[in-house]
């Protein structure tokens, strides 16, 4: 059942509940943190409204750069706005950044610890018919293994926002993760939200040695909840665990829930080498080691087609999930 205490959207289960872009929640944060902090700037690589920083250029435009079609210069600007004090926050898509500019974020921002938000807007396989050209599905590994970077990766809009503020706030560099489809709202602004910290939000009150830990993020997070209720159904008790921070990882929170289940499904869009599976597989094999199955594209490119069509067919639908808990289950 839903664990009450986190105040999710109460019709999280309807047919017609709201859906948002995630990437929306991004920009109406960033506009709240600008107004906040006069030191928070924006740049971005010709795609403002696409990433939703159009809200902050259009209120704060002195404070506001559009660097254009270089991802390179995006991020090497940014890092010298750092230097000088400025918050900023770059946006791209994440296939270009931190795809195309890595080796300028690694050296310019992270080898320098300086405080550059990097904004990978329309990550995973869900930005549909733009193709396996623009599906980023590395940019998790890519950035996790860089020494100073915090990862977030937000469950929808309401969470983005929050990330967003909370950010503003920190020092470290930091890459946002966010997807372009409409999502489920899954939380409510009274849902709890801290950098470094999972949240449970589905435990069974099942009595059974049938038990599946559950670890879900970003835009899949809502297919791993009706999975649970739908294995929870079926007489599997299981416990949902939102990792919106996939560095630094909740070690307490991932190896009480591998404690409490004995087995775990990772489930995330994007490659499983590398990603939030690789994560939670490198922490639980050197402290409590346990069955896992992992969810995730396995080893391939994206390719053209409808969203949810492409989820299907690279197995990260709910049906999926169910299938991977299933499946340890009977071992």
């Amino acid at each position: 059942m839903i664990n009450h205490s986190v105040k999710l959207n109460p019709k999280i289960w309807d047919k017609d509940v709201e859906q948002l872009p995630i990437r929306k929640g991004f920009g109406e944060g960033l506009l709240v943190a600008g107004e906040a902090n006069e030191q928070v700037v924006g740049l971005c690589a010709d795609l403002t409204e696409s990433t939703q920083m159009h809200l902050f250029a259009k209120k704060f435009p002195n404070r506001f750069v559009e660097i254009g079609i270089g991802e390179q210069n995006l991020v090497t600007v940014a890092s010298g706005m750092a230097a000088m004090g400025k918050i900023p926050f770059c946006s791209s898509y994440a296939m270009f950044s931190p795809g195309r500019n890595w080796e300028q974020i690694r050296t310019t921002i992270c080898y320098n610890d300086s405080k550059v938000v990097i904004v990978g807007s329309h990550a995973g396989v869900s930005v549909g018919p733009d193709g396996g050209t623009h599906q980023a599905v590395e940019d998790i590994a890519l950035m996790r293994v860089l020494p100073n970077m915090v990862v977030i990766s937000p469950c929808d809009s309401i969470e983005a926002k929050k990330a967003t503020l909370a950010i503003a706030k920190t020092k470290e560099p930091t890459y946002l993760r966010l997807a372009r489809e409409k999502t489920p709202v899954i939380t409510t602004e009274e849902t709890p939200f801290e950098i470094g910290k999972a949240e449970v939000f589905f435990r069974s009150p099942l009595k059974t040695d049938k038990k599946v830990g559950i670890i879900g993020t970003g835009a899949l997070l809502h297919k791993a909840l009706v999975a649970s209720k739908e294995l929870e159904a079926e007489g599997i008790a299981v416990t949902l665990l939102n990792l919106s921070t996939i560095k630094p990882l909740d070690e307490k929170s991932i190896i009480e829930l591998a404690k409490e289940c004995g087995r775990i499904v990772t489930v995330e869009e994007h490659q499983i080498m590398g990603g939030v599976g690789s994560a939670v597989a490198e922490l639980l094999v050197q402290k409590y080691p346990v069955p896992m199955e992992f969810v995730g594209v396995k080893d391939v490119f994206g390719q053209s087609g409808k969203p949810e069509e492409i989820l299907e067919h690279y197995g990260m639908t709910s049906g999926h999930i169910k299938e991977a808990a299933q499946s340890l289950i009977g071992r």
